[in-house]
């Protein structure tokens, strides 16, 4: 009778303490939620943690056919990403000082869905969104199983992670949304977010210079 051979296990809980710790480092994504759900209010902040998702599912799906090794030992596609990702989010804020400029009322009235498409572009152009698949998923993979059903079942619990915990900073913060009671609060609240939307921007520059 052959002997049995032995196999490693698909390290699933590994990779979900993995990812949880991941996911709670400060970060862009955690900075920009938390600010969207207090100045538009958590429905607008649940709507942008969908497109966040979708972008890290994008990322995940291009890791698993190879587009992240290809950044992760390309310098200049890294680079570009970096760029475009950073120079992105740095219209975002330009585009919501100029919307808060605007407001008479003490609501915002810009529509849900484009706050999604943020969450999903800044998601697809942020590298070290790429670098984590990259980096950290080949680790909890058991080499002598299919790779693809592997890399499929990790990048989804990664993102349902993600989800998750983005959306409980967006319901935590969306509490503070009653701040937006008074007019004029409303402006300041909405200029304090372009303003934070610059530093996040920066941030985001500064962190992806570092390689995973």
């Amino acid at each position: 009778m052959p002997a049995r051979k032995n196999t490693k296990p698909l390290m699933l809980g590994e990779f979900a303490i993995a990812a949880i710790m991941i996911e709670l480092t400060p970060g862009p994504n955690m900075a920009w939620l938390a600010l969207l759900a207090v100045s538009r209010g958590r429905l607008t902040g649940l709507t942008a943690v969908l497109g966040v998702a979708l972008g890290l599912s994008f990322a995940g799906v291009t890791a698993a056919i190879g587009v992240s090794a290809l950044i992760a030992t390309t310098p200049w596609i890294f680079q570009l990403l970096r760029w475009a990702g950073s120079l992105y989010l740095l219209y975002l804020a330009w585009d919501a000082w100029r919307s808060t400029s605007t407001i008479e009322e003490g609501e915002f009235t810009e529509p849900r869905l484009r706050y999604f498409s943020q969450g999903l572009f800044s998601n697809m152009l942020n590298p070290k969104a790429y670098l984590v698949y990259a980096a950290v998923l080949p680790q909890f993979i058991a080499p002598e199983h299919s790779l693809l059903p592997q890399l499929t079942i990790l990048t989804m619990l990664y993102v349902v992670v993600a989800t998750v915990i983005h959306a409980a900073i967006v319901l935590l913060a969306g509490s503070l949304n009653g701040l937006l009671s008074n007019p004029k609060r409303v402006k300041m609240l909405g200029r304090g977010f372009a303003v934070s939307l610059v530093g996040i921007a920066l941030w985001f520059f500064y962190s992806t210079g570092v390689r995973l």
